[in-house]
């Protein structure tokens, strides 16, 4: 019984290594190659840097903002991510929908702030909409993991223990396989004598 305990409990870990690094590499490659902060399902995942919509959305939380799409559609209550003038991603809830000329224009205030934002948004600077979709605190991890240290202790860290594991186990096959020989040759050794 312990023999089974420790076989299926040897393969859950392994298991769990092996889809920790893939994870790990899936996320830092596909943030690596767009750039940014990495899609999943066609959402892109952005980390909160501040208070601005509290309580709704935390500090340091991942939110999942669908791209693309006409930027003119949204009205007021919905919530977008807009480039600032100094390429800064804002996330903010639309107050007010300005029809000017041939320009569209959000005026937006962050849920946790007392007066809106001083610029009204563009349509055209629009980059996404949020749809409620948020993971408190898992953007301090997101950032670390970004980081020239976290790359190294996410991808380099659980690779070493596969590798440390795999040995151990290659290990513990020919101890049984020399223990298996030895009981072999002592039993031909006692029928012979």
């Amino acid at each position: 019984m312990k023999k089974k305990i420790f076989k299926w409990l040897n393969h859950l870990v392994t298991g769990l290594l092996v889809v920790l690094l893939i994870c790990v590499a899936s996320l830092v490659v596909t943030s690596k190659l767009s750039g940014g902060e990495p899609s999943v399902f066609g959402y892109q995942l952005k980390t909160v840097l501040s208070g601005s919509m509290e309580p709704g959305i935390k500090t340091g939380s991942i939110i999942a903002v669908k791209t693309g799409g006409d930027m003119t559609r949204f009205k007021e209550g919905d919530v977008i991510t807009f480039m600032e003038e100094d390429e800064k991603l804002i996330t903010h809830r639309i107050t007010e929908v300005i029809k000017n000329d041939n320009q569209l224009m959000y005026r937006t205030k962050g849920d946790n702030n007392n007066t809106e934002d001083i610029n009204p948004v563009l349509a055209q600077n629009v980059v996404a909409e949020y749809r409620g979709f948020t993971i408190p605190y898992l953007g301090y991890f997101a950032d670390f993991a970004d980081s020239k240290k976290g790359t190294v202790l996410l991808m380099i860290v659980p690779g070493i223990l596969i590798f440390l594991y795999s040995i151990f186990t290659l290990w513990r096959t020919i101890s049984k396989i020399d223990l298996s020989n030895k009981t072999k040759d002592a039993v031909e050794e006692t029928k012979i004598n």
